[in-house]
């Protein structure tokens, strides 16, 4: 397409816009299973009216748009708060969780060379650590060493403390991880990070606005936040399970002074005066802090408490069903929302493609083969039509293959 030598009437615009909406993925109609967290239509309003609000806004300047300023880092105190930062916490919202995840790397790094004396900082994630990770040691010019996983598919703690070394900048676990919602070991992690003084970053990014209700609500889990003794940072995205807009994330740091000396940003040595940022990006759009501040201060404690409910239970359904299907099962013990599945039997990925068909935005996993769900509050309404439509499209796979496939 070249530059337009004329422009377009707006309807024309629109119309041309829907049109090619069309193709994309319907996920009003709860068939995807991650990108989009629908919570219902109230809080797509509330979205959608803090958004307008603050279409043109840059959040690049807090002192000619104070409203921004104070809405982040409500934003920021508020997950702390989640979280169990200590006082004296530092943070700052970001544009998702791989900037989040860059920013903590940053910071692990530059410290390990200041207080260590650390020349080539390595980073040691799990094999299951979302890219970012790996994004971040490519960006920040760091060695990417991978945790294997232990057969209850969590990063195996021994063969940590055996890749741990004193070049290592950053120890990271995931709370949960995002193939299989897995929880890893947080507490022994942290442990071994703090025997070597090395920094300990939990990616919360799934679990950040999960986790804190799914205690809430009675489920006992292992220690994974800031009530961890050697965690020192932590990422949450506002805009998974916190139901924001995209894009809206939170770094946190157990100490302000982290934050401030090592991921804070000045710089004077140009005609413009003081430059200053908080994060990657220097302009920023306003609308995601809006819409984050809108949402978590009009579902405060009861309304995520009251998705959560309906999130669990219809993952529950989802996990059950799944597992009554003969030739399928569900990968390990998830600790919330986020699953996957495979077959030992079957070929699980001919099963996704019936599943295509059918209208289900289902994600491909290997190692093993597994097809992955992220449940969202919208999805209890289609559970059941999932679950028919997965044990179709097994005696579709078993049929084609002569396998016999019986269902009670």
């Amino acid at each position: 397409m070249r530059f337009p030598s004329h422009g377009t009437p707006r309807d024309e615009v629109l119309a041309r816009m829907r049109e090619r909406k069309e193709a994309d993925a319907r996920w009003h109609e709860g068939r995807t299973f991650s990108l989009v967290y629908p919570a219902g239509p109230e809080v797509d309003e509330v979205l959608a009216d803090a958004a307008g609000l603050y279409l043109y806004e840059n959040a690049l300047n807090p002192f000619r748009f104070p409203s921004l300023r104070r809405m982040e880092e409500d934003v920021v105190a508020m997950t702390a708060d989640l979280l169990h930062a200590p006082e004296g916490f530092g943070g700052a919202m970001t544009s998702g969780g791989t900037e989040s995840i860059l920013l903590a790397v940053k910071v692990a790094r530059d410290r390990a060379r200041a207080e260590r004396g650390v020349t080539r900082p390595r980073l040691l994630a799990p094999v299951s650590a979302h890219p970012a990770f790996a994004k971040a040691a490519a960006y920040l010019q760091l060695e990417h060493d991978q945790i294997p996983l232990g057969d209850d598919l969590r990063a195996d703690v021994d063969a940590a403390a055996d890749l741990l070394t004193d070049d290592t900048a950053l120890l990271v676990g995931s709370a949960p991880g995002y193939p299989h919602g897995m929880l890893d070991p947080i507490a022994d992690l942290a442990g071994l990070a703090a025997e070597r003084g090395v920094a300990f970053h939990v990616d919360c990014c799934v679990g950040g606005f999960l986790l804190p209700f799914v205690e809430r609500l009675g489920y006992e889990l292992p220690p994974f936040d800031f009530r961890v003794p050697g965690v020192t940072s932590m990422s949450a995205d506002v805009h998974k399970y916190g139901y924001a807009l995209k894009g809206a994330s939170v770094v946190l740091h157990r100490r302000r002074d982290w934050w401030f000396e090592h991921q804070v940003f000045l710089y004077d040595r140009w005609p413009g005066g003081l430059y200053g940022s908080g994060a990657m990006a220097g302009a920023r759009p306003a609308a995601p802090i809006a819409a984050a501040w809108a949402v978590m201060t009009f579902l405060g404690e009861p309304g995520y408490l009251e998705l959560t409910a309906r999130l669990l239970d219809a993952t529950r359904r989802f996990r059950e069903g799944i597992d009554a299907i003969p030739g399928l099962h569900v990968l390990g013990d998830p600790v919330a929302s986020v699953l996957a599945f495979g077959s030992d039997t079957l070929d699980v990925m001919a099963v996704g493609d019936v599943m295509d068909d059918r209208g289900w935005h289902l994600d491909r996993q290997h190692g093993p083969d597994a097809l992955h769900l992220m449940v969202s509050p919208a999805h209890d309404a289609v559970v059941d039509t999932f679950l028919a439509d997965l044990r179709d499209a097994v005696a579709h796979h078993g049929e084609s293959r002569g396998i016999e496939a019986r269902y009670s």
